[in-house]
């Protein structure tokens, strides 16, 4: 049994709890929150009792194996930090660090202490994303990966009538990029390493984070194109273009409907309908790769979140999204 501390109490927390209640060797021990009311009322559903407003005891206490971090992205690399120092398993919530140089100290530190850090992006172990792994030889030469998400913020609204809330805030390492741009570009990662050229684009608010945006990345053979929004939605799939046939993602994020589609007509479904809620599968692959003893997952590795944050690291320099986490 891994016992799990809960930094976080939000919507994502929510369904990551409703996703691990389904693993057998998942326990919900203890909940954080900086403030002792809220934490207890979360708790409370859970039926958890030990609830933590300061992360230094938290992280010190024998009764913890492992944390799910998702505060804000400029405190994901203190708060791992603090857990790591002290032992513990870390599976921290997307972007896992506002920038590279957190991230390499984070990655040192885990392997200093012996204990497994792992970024939560949930796509690259869905099994539709899998299917798409073990079918990629069928649509032959690849020449362009197309990778789309955009979907309007709720929190837009409260922008567009003057409130900056954490989302729009550049103060918490936040945007569109950082927040929906990932999920295009992990993928990517995962199937074809680091590309050799990066091109940005974005469309910047106000509050100083960008709104929207594109890249463009060149690998030797082919090109990825990526696109990415908070102010919009787009209902236009992803897609990933070979010489003998397409494969087509209905959603990046959460791939559910996949399907290649032949150059000679004919079409085959290789996706497979979800039967555990879509978080389930990252926390499955945590808890196996402590149990494994290995500390360091092979397919949200250090390298793939590594390369990741530094294709995002360099596209917020083209577009001159700099955060304070980038100068402290």
């Amino acid at each position: 049994m891994i016992r799990f501390g809960i930094i976080g109490t939000n919507w994502i927390t929510e369904e990551f709890i409703r996703s691990a209640q389904n693993i057998e060797d998942f326990q919900l021990s203890a909940v954080y929150s900086r403030t002792k009311e809220k934490g207890q009322k979360f708790a409370a559903k859970y039926n958890v009792e030990t609830v933590y407003t300061n992360i230094e005891e938290m992280a010190q206490s024998d009764g913890l194996d492992a944390v799910y971090i998702a505060s804000p992205n400029s405190f994901h690399a203190e708060q791992s930090i603090i857990f790591l120092q002290n032992g513990k398993h870390v599976l921290c919530e997307k972007p896992i660090a506002s920038n590279p140089t957190e991230l390499e100290k984070m990655i040192q530190i885990a392997k200093n202490h012996h204990v497994l850090l792992m970024e939560a992006l949930k796509t690259t172990l869905l099994p539709n994303f899998i299917a798409v792994q073990e079918n990629l030889h069928k649509i032959g030469t690849v020449r362009r990966f197309f990778a789309n998400f955009s979907k309007y913020s709720s929190r837009y609204d409260a922008y567009r009538e003057g409130t900056i809330l954490n989302a729009f805030n550049p103060i918490f390492s936040n945007g569109s990029l950082m927040d929906l741009g990932i999920y295009c570009v992990y993928p990517l990662v995962v199937l074809f390493g680091e590309p050799k050229k990066i091109q940005a684009n974005a469309v910047m608010l106000e509050s100083g984070v960008d709104g929207g945006g594109s890249l463009i990345l060149q690998y030797d053979n082919f090109e990825a194109v990526l696109t990415h929004s908070k102010i919009v939605n787009s209902y236009i799939p992803s897609e990933i273009q070979g010489e003998d046939g397409s494969i087509i993602i209905d959603e990046i994020s959460t791939p559910e409907n996949v399907e290649i589609r032949y150059r000679n007509g004919k079409t085959e479904k290789i996706g497979q309908p979800y039967t555990v809620p879509s978080m389930y599968y990252e926390v499955e692959e945590f808890i196996k790769v402590i149990k494994s003893g290995t500390m360091e997952s092979k397919v949200n590795s250090y390298e793939n979140s590594l390369i990741t944050a530094r294709i995002l690291s360099e596209a917020r320099r083209q577009i001159g999204l700099t955060y304070p986490a980038d100068i402290g």
